[in-house]
């Protein structure tokens, strides 16, 4: 068995390879630590989570021609490729802003923990069979559901893990029934199959569209999309703040990639149809989460109902079902992983001197620490799609994607829905810049803290400034779907 197993089969896997020995060394390094709190499982993490990144990118990329391998379990493509990126920059530098939580960053299960959930979302992005499929959202999904209710001395973590896990296993088990559909349509499960076994046998278009929405449920719930978001402000709040800056850019990021891979290989026969489900959807939470986010009065259930309003404008880019509309996908998930980093870095340095997260703890923010006013400022306005930053190019891609559609009138609701986002992003700018400070001591981050806000500013500006080789790079992951 192990003959037939190439050197293309293992890069393809690198990725996962590296995070389960990280998760070895973690385990074995923490069990030698006997309980002492030390912050060797955090460095082992980030020097390990480095390694691999670097790793991928040098040895782990694809070729000219995408590949099934496994046994047609995964798909070895630039889309996976990028989106494996992702994910790991996204756990690195979430990690890096966990060094100094007290409640988090001296507890190895922790760790481990973010790096499985971490492995499955690459599997997620690479997978081309709905069993590997399933599988790959579980590992994600059951980590995540621990890592939310993490504190387990304070009830608003208790709360957001308790119905993290309800509402996952709910939409899960719906999905599930979907998948099951789909096989039973097509009789198979690979995704590159389902749309000719389909075509095969006949099935009304009414019945797609019935195993189509299950399935929607499934990954809509993983977006935040619309009627599907409303677990996402109380488990945003809840959670510790690292862990939902993960949930916020990583697994937002794993569900969008998930859902424009099975809808364009599995559902083409009636791409019509999802087009304007998700279109409606797209339209809804933005709608939903720009509205809602202006009367929040808590920084992180802001963030919360921003990122509502960020996954309708992804979909909106999915709804194109183009090339164009994949590209819009991965550049703005590009830009949105850094931008959300650095606003969730800010909120937790200075929660962390005020024990608060209420954004009227913000005010003064300025006069106590200048960098840290104006990390505020730059994430915030690259959110609200403000040039030059990162975030003005993605939005332009996505509204371009919608309008080369033919979606007018979904691109004019997006713009819409930006000048309602930039009101209450400016809303926490006045705070920060306006309002007299509450105290006078000084809010300083640490040195990963300050070394994750540096590397996160500097991505906004550079993929708001210099947008070709991103550009080509989302092409490239683009090219490798179609």
């Amino acid at each position: 068995m192990f003959s037939s197993i190439t050197a293309d089969m293992l890069l393809a896997i690198l990725p996962e390879i590296a995070l389960l020995l990280l998760m070895v060394v973690v385990f074995v390094a923490d069990l030698v630590l006997h309980g002492k709190k030390s912050p060797l499982p955090a460095w082992i993490t980030i020097g390990g989570l480095g390694l691999t990144l670097l790793a991928t990118i040098a040895f782990a990329q694809p070729g000219a021609q995408p590949q099934l391998l496994w046994g047609g379990m995964l798909r070895h493509d630039w889309l996976a490729f990028i989106f494996k990126v992702i994910f790991l920059f996204s756990a690195l530098l979430v990690t890096l802003l966990s060094v100094g939580w007290q409640k988090l960053w001296y507890k190895g299960e922790y760790y481990i923990l973010l790096l499985a959930s971490t492995m499955g979302m690459t599997l997620m992005g690479a997978s081309a069979d709905l069993v590997m499929l399933f599988l790959a959202i579980e590992t994600t999904s059951i980590p995540l559901y621990i890592l939310a209710g993490f504190v387990t001395n304070d009830p608003k973590s208790n709360e957001a893990g308790f119905k993290y896990l309800l509402f996952g296993a709910v939409t899960t088990g719906i999905m599930l029934y979907g998948f099951s559909l789909l096989y039973g349509f097509a009789g198979t499960t690979n995704l590159y199959g389902i749309a000719s076994g389909v075509a095969a046998s006949g099935v009304p278009v009414p019945v797609m569209v019935g195993a189509l929405l299950l399935v929607l449920v499934g990954f809509g719930f993983k977006v935040s999309m619309a009627p599907l978001h409303f677990w996402a402000p109380d488990v945003y709040e809840g959670s510790p703040t690292p862990i939902t800056a993960f949930l916020s850019t990583a697994s937002k990021a794993a569900g969008l990639a998930v859902l424009m891979r099975v809808m364009l290989a599995a559902f083409p026969s009636i791409q019509p149809e999802w087009q304007n489900v998700i279109a409606v959807g797209s339209a809804l939470t933005m709608t939903i989460g720009n509205l809602i986010a202006l009367s929040q009065h808590n920084i992180k259930r802001l963030l919360a109902y921003s990122s509502v309003a960020h996954a309708g404008y992804s979909l909106l880019a999915v709804a194109a079902a183009s090339e164009l509309g994949v590209l819009s996908v991965v550049y703005y998930l590009l830009v949105y992983t850094v931008t959300q980093i650095a606003a969730f870095a800010v909120v937790i340095v200075v929660s962390n001197v005020t024990g608060s997260d209420e954004i009227a703890d913000f005010a003064g923010l300025h006069r106590r620490n200048p960098m840290l006013a104006l990390a505020l400022l730059l994430s915030f306005l690259s959110l609200a799609g403000i040039p030059p930053l990162g975030g003005f190019i993605a939005k332009v891609l996505a509204f371009s994607a919608a309008v080369q559609a033919g979606l007018i009138w979904l691109a004019v609701v997006g713009v819409l829905n930006s000048i309602v986002g930039l009101y209450y992003y400016l809303i926490v700018l006045k705070v920060a810049y306006l309002d007299e400070p509450k105290g006078e001591a000084v809010i300083a981050p640490s040195r990963p803290q300050a070394a994750t806000l540096v590397v996160s500013i500097v991505l906004v500006l550079i993929l708001g400034v210099v947008i070709a080789p991103w550009y080509n790079w989302a092409a490239s992951g683009a090219g490798g779907l179609f």
